[in-house]
């Protein structure tokens, strides 16, 4: 990938700039809104509370996350459609996914009690803290249609272009959960159960601002949805076809993430509320540097339906080169205001003493993890999602547990290890898949 960093011109790196910066401020918001939660929450008494919204948020981490093909496959099938100009087929990859994440969500919301309680008893915390996660998770699986639709929402701007919608779309919601939070939390006298009302609230003025964007969007649009192709079942095969890999891939990564957090809460109550707190960092990393992803999601995706070979190489070339740059960034900004970000989230001091233990790998990780991002951003835009679906499962079972099994004597350190490899094997193995099918 490196030889081609030169071939970038002006307008390659400001394409990549225009579309990035929106999702780069937009997907920040979401671990902000995370940093919130965790604020509110960690400045409770008891740390249990704290504990208890890790796990339930890991819980709909793997019940939502799972189910982020809704936003990716429809990115890159709206963005290879806006290079062919078939405006009738982008309208028609909007309405099958949110058709797609009104019955998924709806099957979620009638399958809870069976779901949240094995993943609760998989996560195996404390009784104390599993009843707060119990009672945050009735709550919070309320939102489950709103959530899935949004992701459809999210893609389908990002296909087309549009960051600007999703930038106001993701600060406008968690502004509004922020102040909800406090509301809940401080004027009601509410705990975990007002974080997740809070959430869900912002969940559902989401969509309806989503879908009010969308309405002013198709009318300034060309076009017409083809109903009777949203009635059939076998039109929806190509998304099916094309969601299927991103379901596997995405649900891989998310129960690294709850075995993750699992085995942090084997450990005791204060590593898992101390892992909590990093886990935060972690994903305002992988959100940041998402943003670059995302715009080389949707630039990728028009170039390659266009099928520009060329302008492909320039694009990724320019969004790699800033990637590089956001990564060095962030290890320096977690290398000199850590702790302090630290202290300001909890005022626990055993917390905020072994999460500084552990700070050190949040602080490598933006270097390590950066390419496995921008590749990702490279195979959606490109639909080349089976790729994407067994270098995640190589990098999870071949690398990442294997170096968890044998690190277990170093405890809290022998995970943090393997989550690092994790993504050190992501990024070798997509390397070497975008080496044998784009150079």
């Amino acid at each position: 990938m490196l030889k081609y960093l030169k071939q970038a011109s002006r307008r390659d790196h400001q394409q990549v700039w225009s579309l990035a910066w929106p999702m780069i401020l937009s997907n920040i918001t979401v671990p902000l809104l995370g940093l919130v939660d965790t604020a509110v929450i960690g400045h409770l008494p008891d740390p249990k509370y704290l504990a208890a919204v890790a796990v339930g948020a890991m819980i709909f981490s793997i019940l939502y996350w799972a189910f982020g093909f809704l936003r990716m496959g429809t990115t890159g099938l709206t963005a290879q459609a806006l290079g062919q100009h078939d405006y009738s087929g982008s309208r028609l990859l909007l309405a099958q996914s949110l058709v797609l994440a009104g019955i998924i969500g709806l099957t979620i919301m009638l399958l809870q009690y069976p779901l949240i309680e094995i993943a609760l008893q998989l996560i195996g915390a404390e009784p104390l803290v599993t009843e707060e996660a119990r009672l945050y998770a009735d709550i919070r699986v309320l939102g489950a249609p709103a959530v899935l639709a949004n992701y459809a929402l999210l893609g389908w701007f990002l296909g087309n272009q549009n960051t600007r919608i999703p930038l106001l779309l993701l600060i406008t919601t968690n502004l509004l959960n922020m102040l909800l939070d406090l509301v809940a939390v401080y004027g009601l006298g509410m705990h975990t159960d007002g974080v997740a009302l809070a959430t869900v609230i912002s969940e559902y003025f989401s969509l309806a601002l989503g879908l009010y964007f969308v309405r002013k969007m198709l009318a300034g649009q060309q076009g017409s949805l083809a109903w009777d192709k949203l009635k059939s079942v076998g039109d929806y095969y190509q998304l099916i076809a094309i969601n299927r890999y991103l379901f596997v891939r995405t649900l891989a990564i998310l129960l690294t993430l709850a075995f993750f957090t699992s085995q942090g809460a084997k450990q005791g109550m204060v590593i898992l509320s101390a892992n909590a707190v990093l886990l935060n960092f972690y994903l305002i990393i992988s959100n940041g540097l998402d943003g670059f992803a995302h715009a080389t999601e949707a630039l990728s995706g028009k170039l390659f339906g266009a099928k520009d070979r060329q302008g492909l190489h320039r694009i990724i070339s320019a969004a790699l080169s800033w990637s590089l740059v956001t990564a060095i960034l962030f290890t320096l900004f977690f290398w000199l205001f850590g702790e302090l970000i630290i202290a300001l989230l909890t005022n626990i001091p055993e917390v905020r003493e072994i999460a500084a233990v552990y700070l050190p790998w949040i602080i490598l990780l933006p270097l390590v993890s950066v390419w496995s991002f921008l590749l990702d951003g490279i195979f959606v835009g490109t639909t080349q999602v089976k790729a994407m679906q067994n270098t995640m499962l190589f990098s999870v079972f071949c690398v990442f547990a294997p170096i968890w099994y044998f690190s277990q004597p170093l405890g809290n350190h022998g995970l943090w290890l393997a989550f690092m490899a994790l993504f050190v094997a992501r990024g070798l193995s997509g390397g070497y898949v975008f080496y044998r099918k784009f150079l």
